[in-house]
């Protein structure tokens, strides 16, 4: 794995990654609290938790799986 992403696609690979924890954070408080019922919504939790830190793992590494697989993005 080499590194294929800048300093502005690193920078919002974080802020995205960042922003994926704590809203996963914030929905597992909403169900803790009971306003979500359901064990379906635990799914969205760790989604969002584990794509969160994938994200933030991509931009401290410098690489994007998905420009690793060919596809051409923006940043």
């Amino acid at each position: 794995m080499e590194c294929n992403i800048g300093a502005a696609g690193k920078a919002a690979r974080l802020k995205l990654g960042i922003a994926a924890v704590l809203g996963g954070l914030i929905l597992a408080g909403i169900i803790l609290s009971g306003l979500l019922d359901g064990t379906i919504w635990w799914l969205g939790v760790a989604g969002a938790i584990f794509g969160g830190a994938f994200a933030i793992w991509e931009a401290r590494v410098g690489w994007c799986i998905v420009r690793a697989i060919g596809f051409k993005t923006p940043l």
